[in-house]
Formats: C-alpha cells, structure tokens, sequence
C-alpha cells in the first residue's frame, strides 16, 4: 500500500514547497526558498497554522517573511527572481479579498517581465456553507466566480484548489511552469479558506525532494545555417541584447561574439551590462529613450540579430528605430513568440548556446573595417553627450538636474552595486546614462514600468546577493505610491540605501504632458488655488524625508551634487538601511531625445499647445511602419 500522513491542505503545502528545488548547469538551489506573507482571517487558521507548524517541529524549511504591503511582497520577490537568473523565486500568500486582489498589480507585472512567482492567494469557502461570508464578492454570473478570478488574465497558470486532492496536480504544474524559461511569470494558486485547513491523507512520495531541470534548448542547426547566411550578407548589422541574454548567462559568449565580428551591441533595458559599458562594441540603449550611437546604427541596420528580446515598443521607438527599408531580423530567442517577431528568421534556443552556434557558423566572417571605424566614432560623440549631461553647469537653476545625480552615482558606486528603478524619467535617462559593467548592476523594471516597484525591489534585491550594495532610485511620486517595505528592510536587518528624489510632481509625465500639448496639467504637487481651481498654488509642505525617518531609516540630505557625493560615502559606509534626500529641477534638464514614442495626441482641441503637438505627432507617424 501506499504510505500516507494525514495533513491539513496548508501544511501539506507548505512541506511540499519546502521540498522543490532547481537545476542547471549542474547547480542546484531552493526553488522556493520562504514564503512572504500578510495575515488574515482567509489564511492565520491555514497556511499561518501550516508555517508555524513547520518552524516548531522542523518538519519543513520554509521562512516566513513579513511584507506590509501584498503588491510589495510579489515585488520584492520578483526582483529576486530576477537577481537569481529566474532559477529561484518566493511565495506569497494573502487573506481573502482585498489582501489577495492587491497581488494582482504585482502578478500582472511578474508575467510582463517573464519573471516567475508563486502567488497564494486565499478564497472564498468551497462548501458555501457561510455565503456570503466577509469580503465576498457576489456575482450574478454564477456561484464560483470570486475576486480571485481576476487573477487570470495576469498569470501564466492558474488553478483554484476546491478539494485538498486537487493540490497534487496543481502543485506539480505550478513547478513545471515556475521553471520554465518560455512559459514562467506568475502562478497563482487560489485556496479557499476551509480548504486550507481540510486535513486528507496524503501520499508521501508527494513531499519527496524534487529537482526541476532548467535545460538550455539547443539550436537546430537548419536554423543556424539560415541565420549565419543573413548576418554573412550584412554590411551594417546590429545586436539587440534583452533580458533573454542575462538569464541564460551568455555575457562570456556575447562579448566574444561581438569581438570576433565587430558586431556592434545595443541592449534592452533588461539586457544592460550584458556587454561592458566601456566594450568597444557596447553602444548603450536603444529605442525611445536610447543612446546616439545605438540608435544611429539602428536607423542604418540591415541585419538586426534580437538576442533574448521582446521587442517593447520602447525597443523599437514604437517601431520607428529600425529606418533601412530592407531590414532583415534574425531572432535568437528561448520562446517562439519573440523569435518570430518582425517577420524574422527565428533561432529558437538558448541564448548561450545559439551564441555559440552563430560563433561556430561565422568563424571565417566579420564586418569591413569601416564599419568598426564608423562605431568608434559613434561611441565617441555619445561619450561626449554622456559627459556634457554631468556636466557642472548642466542645470539652469538652484537645485541639481537629476542627471548630474545620476553621474554622481556613476562615480561613487563600483561595478557591483545594484541599482534599481522602474518608472518616472530617472528609467530614460539611466538607458542613456548608467555606465554598467556588471549584467546584474542594472536591475530596471521597466516591462511593466511600475511605480512602487523600487522600495520592495530593494528588499529582494537584497535578499538575493547579499554581498553586493543595493541602491534603490525613487521618484517622490513613485515613493508616495509605495514606501512601506522600508519597514521591512529595518525588521529584517537589510542595509540598502534609498536615493529618494524629490521634485515635487511628476517629472516624466509633466515633460511628455508639456511635449504633447497638455501643458503639464495635473503633475505637479501643489494646493488646489482658490482663483484657478487648479491644482497649480504653491508647493505642498510635503516632508518625504521625515517620512523615511518615521519607518526607521536613517536619512541623509543633500542639496547639491557635492552634498550628495558626501552623503553617498557616508551612507555606503553605513550599517543600517540609509535614504539620502535630494532635491532636484522638476523641469530637468534630461538627456537628448534620440528616439520616438508614440503616445497618441488629440486630432482636435481648442488648444494651440496641443494642435502643434498633432503636428508633429503627424510627422513621426509617417515613419512608423510594420516590418514585413
């Protein structure tokens, strides 16, 4: 007979977590190394119950960690996730209703980002016995619909546990897509509350340890013959190198393959440091907010190879960068969906591997010596660009530019520092200015591009590498989103310092408000003037800094860059989680602008602002086109 042990559905959960871990390249590691959590009445009696349990009788290794924000919990695992390559996540669980529905932001943005997350979010009673019990959504439509439904669209499976037998199956496939590198994001397994606590007899072999084999797809070499046959015809091609590239750990292989060529390399946000800054191939970002050199090779390109990118929109300056008429895409991509993109020829593999397929086909090839030339001197006019932006009179009035910032970070970080960000303008003018180095020194989420990502982020950074400084950049608008989670970094002894900007509005979206005719309207923070009835009075007494300070940081001021070099040292040298405030020009200056966005403009208004801004919408419009 088969051998079983009565357990509850949460404890039989949480032993089986404790119990999976991850493979590749001969390295192993805990799948689910903890479980972040918020309590309530949907999950204090189940998987409450389930991890005190398994830290009192040491039946299962799985930490519990604190969040105070359920949408910051799935950040800072994310950003884990992200720092461990995708072969490590956490798992979050939530009570009922709104503690589950605040994961949703959270899940959406994991699965933007491809980047995987076990999501526990508790439901609604199975056996109806209590309908309609606190927190219920009822809904006409039928008896089994709940909030958690809402969880659907934003995760790569999906899978309600009505019956404690049920978690055998789900649990497995929640694995299986977890580490997959084509199919991971978020995973969501939804747990009435009665069933968590349900007790079942189950079979031990359910919680023997597992080991999830992340294989490395190998190039088909049809598909290496087709690829190596359009890069040999190139005269000016181009690599894109994404996120795909990091994960795989094809940096050793992607520098080698851009010397050998001369190929010149552009990076995605998520790809950035792939290639060293200073690499004589390495030309920076591309796209809307990218550098000069890589969009100007970008506008010439003949051949583009894609490796382990998705195409944003930002990617391509919404399909705009890529200005040859006879542009030809070769994609070198783990999933299908991307490799075909642009009417490419997809190299559907590994990222390392296929790198080192196309290396293997094109021993004999490389690009003409002009074109390495015309590179250089590329590069150097963007270093020019880079420097006139850090430049000491770069700002036109009292307070720093945020640029000038960002350079003063450049100088007084080393190589492996982590710096993180997600939203606002600093994620524009980082793609043009942050020299990294290291593939894991720029961690900018900007998939989903969310605002309240940072401060969490910073927590599973952390958590992630210990031994490397974590630098967190945030906006005041992304900070008033979601600051919370420095209460976590204190609790769990975290040092990680927080450079919190402060420029009393919206900097990014006040600039494109201006740039599309709508006159900032609605970004700045200031009292509601009694004449106007707009929200255009003087600045509001807002004091972010003593907020830091209230949630147990030690704060730093700065109110110039020279300041803030000093407040950097002193905050490195730190043993405790350090904000250091600066003030900064809410109207810039920024980098120039290299690229396009398209972000449609109203084809009527009785505004003058925002006809001239139709008008040169209209202009970039023409230039945008499919690539067939």
């Amino acid at each position: 007979m088969t051998e079983t042990i009565r357990l509850t559905t949460a404890q039989a959960l949480v032993r089986f977590l404790a119990s999976q871990y991850s493979e590749r390249d001969g390295q192993e590691q805990r799948l689910i190394p903890g479980m972040w959590g918020i309590f309530g009445h949907g999950n204090v009696a189940g998987i409450g119950q389930a991890l005190l349990q398994a830290a009192v009788t040491r039946e299962a290794h799985l930490p519990y960690y604190l969040a105070r924000n359920e949408q910051g919990m799935v950040h800072a695992s994310v950003a884990y996730a992200k720092m461990r390559d995708r072969l490590a996540t956490f798992a979050c669980t939530a009570s009922t209703g709104p503690g589950s529905t605040n994961m949703i932001t959270g899940a959406a943005l994991a699965t933007t980002n491809r980047l995987p997350v076990l999501l526990l979010p508790s439901d609604m009673f199975a056996t109806r016995a209590a309908d309609p019990v606190l927190q219920q959504l009822e809904d006409t439509r039928g008896g089994d619909v709940t909030v958690n439904d809402a969880f659907r669209a934003v995760s790569k499976y999906f899978d309600r546990i009505s019956r404690p037998e049920q978690l055998i199956p789900a649990a497995l496939a929640a694995m299986r897509v977890l580490t997959d590198p084509v199919e991971t994001g978020a995973v969501t397994l939804a747990l009435p509350q009665d069933v968590q606590a349900e007790a079942h007899d189950w079979p031990v072999s359910f919680f023997r340890r597992r080991v999830w084999h992340v294989g490395r797809p190998v190039p088909e070499q049809a598909a290496v013959e087709r690829a190596a046959h359009l890069l040999r015809g190139a005269k000016k091609p181009l690599i894109v190198a994404g996120g795909g590239a990091v994960y795989s750990g094809a940096e050793t292989e992607l520098r080698a393959f851009a010397e050998a060529t001369g190929i010149p390399v552009a990076d995605t946000h998520a790809g950035k440091g792939a290639v060293p800054w200073d690499h004589p191939c390495a030309v920076g970002g591309i796209g809307s907010t990218g550098s000069y050199a890589a969009n100007e090779l970008a506008r010439e390109a003949d051949v583009v190879l894609g490796i382990g990118t998705r195409y944003s929109d930002f990617t391509t300056a919404s399909h705009t960068v890529f200005g040859n008429p006879d542009v030809t895409f070769v994609n070198l991509n783990v999933a299908r969906l991307d490799a075909v993109k642009h009417s490419a020829e997809p190299l559907v593999a590994d990222a390392r591997l296929g790198i080192q397929a196309l290396a293997g086909a094109l021993t004999d090839w490389e690009v003409e010596p002009g074109y390495r030339s015309h590179t250089r001197q590329l590069i150097a006019r963007t270093r020019e660009i880079e420097e006139e932006c850090f430049a000491p009179d770069r700002n036109t009035g009292d307070l720093p530019a945020q640029t000038q910032v960002l350079g003063a970070l450049n100088d007084v970080l080393d190589d492996r520092a982590v710096v993180i960000n997600a939203a606002g303008s600093m994620p524009g003018d980082l793609q043009q200015l942050w020299r990294a180095r290291d593939p894991k020194a720029y961690h900018v989420e900007y998939a989903y591009s969310c605002m309240g990502y940072e401060v969490a982020a910073g927590v599973g950074a952390k958590m992630a590498d210990p031994s490397r400084e974590v630098v967190v950049l945030v906006g005041d608008g992304s900070y008033l989103m979601m600051a919370q989670e420095i209460v976590t970094m204190v609790s769990e002894g975290l040092k990680v310092i927080i450079v919190l900007v402060q420029n009393h509005g919206f900097a990014s979206i006040g600039a494109l408000s201006e740039s599309l005719g709508s006159q900032r309207f609605g970004t700045k923070y200031r009292y509601r003037d009694g004449d106007s009835g707009q929200l255009d009075g003087d600045v509001l007494p807002v004091d972010l800094a003593a907020n830091a300070s209230s949630l147990g940081a030690d704060v730093l001021h700065a109110a110039s860059v020279e300041e803030f070099r000093s407040a950097m040292e002193k905050a490195k040298a730190a043993s405790r989680t350090t904000v250091v405030h600066v003030e900064t020009d809410l109207y810039g200056p920024n980098p120039p602008g290299h690229g396009w966005w398209d972000v449609p403009v109203s084809q009527t208004s009785a505004l003058d602002t925002t006809q001239a801004a139709y008008d040169t919408y209209a202009a970039h419009k023409q230039s945008q086109r499919h690539y067939l």
